[in-house]
């Protein structure tokens, strides 16, 4: 396919991720939209800066763009959507990268204005083509110091280490692993944010995109996730909670009472974890290019921990 001008909105850790493999993979050109001008950045990327609350400042940076790869949610990304049809860019995906949309809560604590953003864009349908990206979980939940360290995610309850199923470094867990029948068969699917930049990159070059575009690294029972990161790590978890979604809504009733914000966010991911909505066993990017070898989440979890060959 020609070259064409490919804007990522957002600095964060995906962001550059996905910045950096357009650059090193393709002959695309790349910007980064960002909110400031002093962007940290290790590596050389075209920043333009932007005011969300302006369109004008977004319909200027979005002159020529042919595609909008977005990691910013809640109105910031509908007025980018705004400003996309204005300008008459050619594709969106919007700020997705968990499961599947229709497994999840519209509106919900975990939706971040996302539900609505996918409204907005079928409703463009005839000027904008559009895809989800669905990649599951994300490895970088587990890694030290949580996603946070990755620069993904800034939402109190699920950015710090620890605040999704386990933290692997106290081996303190509170384990969705059972259903509503108490069978311990709930899944995830877990993707490394490195492959689901080479995902993405890869998509650029499609001819058309569909609904959605799936990925997985890994899909694993959560029971098991939690044993290999026990022995992965040499050591028993302290203290288990084994949990099914009954047991799960009590303590999030408790939380609300409190109002326990943090609390109430960690437990609607669980919540969501063991009604199932992470999991998935169709993968249409992973069979499309076989060429992205994705990284196990054992030789994820072994080289962020720093585990020596001796020990694994």
């Amino acid at each position: 396919m020609s070259m064409m001008r490919v804007a990522v909105a957002g600095t964060g850790g995906l962001a550059r991720l996905i910045a950096h493999f357009i650059q090193q993979d393709t002959g695309h050109n790349v910007v980064l939209l960002s909110r400031e001008a002093k962007v940290n950045l290790n590596q050389h990327y075209q920043i333009v800066v932007v005011d969300y609350s302006a369109p004008q400042s977004l319909q200027f940076a979005l002159r020529g763009i042919d595609t909008v790869i977005s990691t910013v949610t809640g109105p910031n990304q509908l007025e980018l959507i705004r400003a996309a049809v204005s300008m008459r860019v050619r594709r969106f995906a919007p700020a997705e990268f968990e499961g599947m949309p229709s497994l999840q809560v519209p509106n919900g604590p975990l939706d971040r204005g996302r539900c609505l953003a996918r409204q907005w864009l079928a409703s463009y349908s005839q000027h904008i083509e559009t895809t989800t990206f669905v990649c599951g979980i994300l490895y970088e939940r587990f890694q030290p110091n949580g996603m946070r360290h990755a620069g993904i995610g800034a939402i109190p309850g699920l950015g710090n280490e620890g605040d999704y199923i386990m933290n692997c470094r106290t081996m303190s867990a509170q384990v969705p692993a059972y259903n509503a029948n108490d069978v311990s068969n709930v899944s995830i699917c877990m993707t490394a944010a490195q492959d689901v930049a080479k995902f993405v990159t890869k998509a650029l070059d499609m001819p058309q995109w569909p609904p959605a575009l799936v990925m997985c690294g890994q899909r694993i029972a959560v029971k098991d996730l939690v044993l290999r990161v026990q022995e992965l790590r040499g050591h028993e978890f302290n203290e288990v909670e084994w949990h099914n979604p009954g047991s799960l809504r009590s303590a999030l009733e408790l939380a609300t009472a409190r109002q326990d914000g943090p609390t109430m966010i960690r437990l609607h991911s669980l919540l969501a974890t063991a009604e199932g909505r992470f999991d998935y066993t169709q993968t249409n990017l992973n069979q499309m290019f076989p060429d992205v070898q994705t990284v196990s989440f054992q030789a994820w979890f072994l080289g962020k921990w720093g585990i020596p060959p001796a020990q694994r």
